[in-house]
């Protein structure tokens, strides 16, 4: 409940608003819109709307970057995506969290951990990434997976808690 972190949190809802009602046909508006509100974006990066984040100031999205509709970030510690990732429809990024000790919630205690996504990265409908969380270049969450711990490059993981499926195969030369 700090004032400058409640100022922060209100300008990005106002930000979000604008985003969240624009039309289909708005697309530079929309570009626009994520420029001011996100740390940086990427070239030819894009959020399907309806979007939420909690700062936005402290999100990095990169070149290429795609989140389908329904996407939250809650971006209390830094939260960097890398170059043309996926994201299936409501793809949660929790990097925000409270004790578990009852006591220390009740007096309002909050922290937060960085989340971050290697290139070409690609997370399926639904999955969950908690917080201080990596996800290495090229893996793969399935759908509905809650990822709570590191993700190798190169494989594929589901389930809750996500567990690496197996290694993506090499490319054929």
């Amino acid at each position: 409940m700090e004032p400058e972190l409640v100022a922060a949190r209100r300008r990005a809802r106002g930000v979000l608003a604008r985003y969240n009602a624009t039309a289909e046909e708005e697309q530079d508006e929309r570009a626009a819109l994520l420029r001011e509100l996100l740390a940086r974006v990427g070239r030819y990066a894009w959020i399907e709307p309806p979007f939420f984040c909690d700062y936005g100031s402290n999100t990095s999205v990169g070149e290429r970057f795609y989140a389908n509709t329904g996407c939250i970030v809650l971006d209390s510690a830094p939260v960097t995506i890398g170059d043309r990732v996926l994201f299936g429809p409501a793809v949660q990024l929790l990097a925000a969290t409270h004790p578990v000790e009852a006591e220390l919630r009740a007096q309002g205690l909050e922290y937060a951990a960085p989340i971050a996504i290697g290139d070409d990265a690609w997370l399926g409908g639904g999955a969950i990434v908690l917080p201080g969380v990596t996800i290495g270049d090229r893996a793969v969450v399935g759908a509905g997976a809650v990822v709570t711990r590191d993700v190798p490059a190169d494989t594929v993981v589901a389930g809750n808690p996500a567990r690496v499926i197996r290694p993506l195969e090499e490319a054929a030369t």
